[in-house]
């Protein structure tokens, strides 16, 4: 897998430097998400030594803040002109990739399991559908970019918008952290409602290259439209999906393919 390829050659030297610069930043911006909105729930209490989880929570967050540094590795190969090497190391991404999701989908299901035994299932499996469909969007973007590897200009723009797809979770954190009410259960999920403002303010990445797209080559490019739209799409209607009996049923099967 690979987070980013030249511009075309027909493009002037500028744009092509500007692009590769680009990239880079969005990728340590990626990080900076992922580290900040985790810092509270995740990062600290494993300092402190008091995060008591599944080891497979362990393994979910290691893939995943994993491939925000791979993403920013591949765009600094890109942007040092070195991209024979930047595809070898592709190949790695596609392992990493697939790991992700099988284990995301652990995390989830595993999730569920403890939710029905705390007493909390029916609001376990509604907010399971904002996991499950991040995990297929990501998995279906990355498929695509795949797929698209010889053609660059696509293919770095899937790629964008896939990681800028994992980070409503980061930032997710904090809105849970300053919103939610003193009386809550604890433990409980929060209803798949909150989590559309920290959705929308991840696809600010995505907004952000649009507009560089505007400005350097004036027009947005329309894989930005088409996947940009879609997983705006997704984010919208996972949330009255969510608490359908049809999803429900869903979980039940997720639950019966499990050990």
């Amino acid at each position: 897998m690979t987070a980013t390829t030249a511009v075309a050659p027909t493009l002037p030297r500028e744009v092509d430097v500007s692009g590769r610069r680009f990239y880079v930043g969005t990728a340590i911006g990626f990080i900076a998400v992922a580290m900040l909105g985790f810092a509270p729930t995740y990062w600290l209490p494993v300092a402190r030594g008091t995060l008591h989880v599944a080891p497979i929570v362990h393994v979910h967050a290691a893939l995943f803040f994993g491939w925000t540094f791979f993403f920013l590795a591949q765009t600094m190969l890109v942007a040092s002109d070195n991209e024979r090497r930047h595809r070898e190391v592709g190949v790695a991404g596609v392992s990493l990739a697939t790991a992700m999701c099988l284990v995301g989908f652990g995390v989830a299901i595993n999730g569920i399991k403890r939710l029905d035994a705390a007493g909390l299932g029916p609001a376990g499996r509604a907010f399971s559908l904002i996991s499950f469909s991040a995990i297929v969007v990501f998995a279906v973007l990355v498929g695509i970019a795949l797929l698209n590897v010889e053609r660059p200009e696509v293919h770095k723009r899937l790629m964008l918008i896939a990681t800028a797809s994992l980070l409503p979770a980061a930032i997710g954190r904090w809105f849970a952290l300053f919103l939610t009410p003193p009386n809550a259960i604890p433990g409980a999920p929060p209803p798949p409602i909150v989590t559309l403002a920290p959705s929308i303010l991840a696809d600010l990445f995505i907004v952000v290259g649009m507009i560089y797209d505007r400005r350097t080559r004036g027009r947005v490019h329309p894989v930005y439209w088409i996947a940009g739209g879609a997983l705006l799409v997704v984010q919208g209607i996972r949330i009255p999906l969510s608490g359908t009996n049809a999803w429900l049923r869903v979980t039940d099967w997720l639950v019966a393919l499990s050990p």
